[in-house]
Formats: structure tokens, sequence, C-alpha cells
């Protein structure tokens, strides 16, 4: 015998309110049955797969590249003239100086 639990969700937003309602009038269903659809489509447990268009496919592929570190390196040199505050400046960072952190 297969067991269930009662939920109440309180605080409902609007928007969520009247997405479920409408989705649940489209297919014909209760709108528990679409509530719950809902909730196991977004922990991952829905029939169909969630295709998600982020940057997933490039994470991990980045190869170092000497040209672009050094344009970077270039592009941390601070000018004291710009950035004179108080009598206070950061320090000038050169290229050759640089640091990983």
């Amino acid at each position: 015998m297969k067991t269930t639990i009662q939920y109440t969700i309180r605080a409902v937003p609007e928007p969520v309110d009247h997405e479920l309602r409408q989705r649940s009038r489209q297919s014909h269903r209760s709108l528990n049955e679409e509530a719950i659809d809902a909730l196991a489509r977004g922990l991952g447990l829905g029939e169909g797969k969630v295709v998600h268009h982020d940057l997933d496919a490039v994470a991990g592929t980045w190869g170092n590249d000497p040209a672009f570190d050094a344009a970077i390196a270039a592009q941390d040199c601070v000018d004291p003239k710009l950035w004179r505050r108080r009598n206070l400046s950061p320090p000038l960072i050169r290229p050759t100086q640089r640091t990983t952190s």
C-alpha cells in the first residue's frame, strides 16, 4: 500500500498560484495534482529531465593562455593619479609583480 502525506502550503505567491491554476485548467487536472507534479519536477523527480541553458558546457574547459594572462596583467596596473583621494593612493601593481590568489 502506497503511503501519502498531507501538506498545507501557506503564502503562495500570486504568480505561482496563477500559473498552477492555469496549468491545472489546461491539463484538466486538479490543482493538487498540478502542484504535486510541479514539486516533483522542481526536485528533479518528474518524468521529463529539466534542461538548463546555462554555462555548464564550458565549465572546466579553461586552458592556459599566456597571451591572455599578459593582457589581463596589463589591465591590473592602477594609475595612482586616477585613484588619488585624501592623499591616499593604492599601491601600483605592475605585471611583473602580479600575484595569484
